[in-house]
């Protein structure tokens, strides 16, 4: 039972990432005519940061979970570093988006800032990945991955919270159900993911750290 637990995990992770980037690609093939109102609201000097982040964000949740399937590593090694090539261009140019247009948020000063909070650690996390696979460091590049999706996973548990937050808030008669939910989501829907995931990395020490408690016994 305690094997199938991850393959669990990582179904279940799989499932919530494809079922948003397949909703966000819905946006982007439909030319964003459907894109929620609440959305447009926001006072962008420009659509096309929230575009390119709405296409480059479900780009990167369609192909991020599988830079974790071992099965594809293994049997095909050429497809998981495409892919890997493709995630990382897709956060590094949905981050910069969603950064860009962060602040200008109707929500606030508090929820705009942890959404370009979230840019701000996406986009060097990434490339931090990246960068350790490119000098075949792949333990570290697999621990920056790990923190790299941790956020761009965020997409899929705001829409989590979300409707929860919008029915609490519905249910006690709030004249505005969005803002306060949304303010507060803009930092739980990312920051608890990145929490739990160096937790979970600080409990596993690196190969690097694993040689260097062998070498001083």
């Amino acid at each position: 039972m305690a094997g199938a637990l991850p393959k669990i995990g990582w179904g279940l992770m799989t499932l919530l990432s494809v079922g948003v980037a397949c909703y966000a690609l819905y946006h982007v093939a439909t030319n964003f005519e459907h894109v929620p109102g609440a959305v447009l609201k926001n006072a962008f000097p420009s659509g096309l940061g929230i575009r390119a982040h709405i296409l480059f964000a479900g780009i990167a949740l369609l192909t991020g979970p599988w830079q974790f399937s071992g099965g594809l590593r293994r049997t095909r090694p050429k497809l998981h570093r495409w892919t890997g090539r493709i995630y990382v261009l897709a956060c590094t140019l949905g981050g910069l988006a969603g950064g860009a247009t962060a602040l200008f948020t109707t929500a606030g000063p508090i929820a705009g800032w942890g959404f370009f909070v979230l840019a701000l650690l996406w986009v060097p996390f990434t490339l931090l990945a990246w960068q350790a696979a490119m000098r075949q460091d792949f333990d570290s590049h697999k621990r920056w991955m790990i923190r790299s999706f941790a956020l761009t996973f965020g997409a899929a548990t705001l829409r989590i919270y979300l409707p929860i937050g919008l029915a609490i808030m519905s249910a006690q008669g709030a004249r505005d159900p969005f803002t306060l939910p949304y303010t507060i989501i803009a930092w739980a829907a990312w920051l608890p993911n990145l929490l739990v995931v160096e937790a979970w990395l600080r409990s596993r020490p690196s190969r690097t750290q694993r040689k260097a408690v062998t070498a001083a016994a």
